[in-house]
């Protein structure tokens, strides 16, 4: 069963405030009965301000690779999702900074133990692969085009996010050999 104050202690952390553009705002859905967990980064700027995940093009992206519409993706009994780093980190010269590490090393662990329910976890970008999959050796692409060794329980994606346009381009089955069984998958889950 889920610690109420685990999700309020998480909401009111500050341990990044001297490294972040902005006050800490953590950004992230989580309830101990979730059946998906989406494994991100960090909230962009637009989530940030929102304080929504996936509050921008890169969840429009991501909620259609899963065939969900808002209501069914905002639905914290049925999906998690907790990034890497739950705060904005800033802008860099090619896009956002990495999430702080702060986030996975204090609260993580703890947060993940109480999803005792999970089927599917979406691992989205480099940081969360790192994380989430012990084999993970550093190449966003070359994972994901083994995804079948993570699938059923994992999936590796990359980020859905506008800059990625160049690979979507590049990795066509992505969209015509993963994506039905995404999506497919997700309809089993949620049903």
């Amino acid at each position: 069963m889920q610690s109420p104050s685990l999700l309020s202690d998480v909401l009111a952390c500050t341990l990044c405030r001297e490294k972040l553009p902005y006050e800490p705002r953590p950004v992230l859905q989580f309830s101990s009965q979730a059946r998906i967990l989406i494994a991100g980064q960090a909230p962009g700027r637009q989530a940030h301000q929102k304080g929504i995940p996936f509050a921008d093009v890169s969840g429009d992206r991501l909620r259609h690779w899963m065939g969900l519409d808002e209501k069914a993706f905002y639905d914290s009994s049925r999906i998690a999702i907790l990034p890497m780093g739950f705060c904005f980190p800033g802008t860099g010269k090619s896009g956002d900074l990495p999430p702080r590490p702060e986030c996975a090393q204090t609260w993580h662990a703890k947060l993940l133990a109480e999803l005792e329910q999970l089927e599917l976890t979406l691992v989205i970008g480099r940081y969360a692969m790192a994380y989430h999959l012990p084999d993970f050796k550093g190449s966003v692409t070359d994972t994901v085009k083994h995804w079948q060794s993570y699938w059923p329980a994992y999936l590796p994606l990359p980020h859905p996010s506008p800059r990625n346009q160049r690979w979507l381009r590049q990795n066509p089955w992505f969209e015509y050999e993963v994506l039905p069984l995404l999506r497919q998958r997700v309809a089993d889950i949620l049903k």
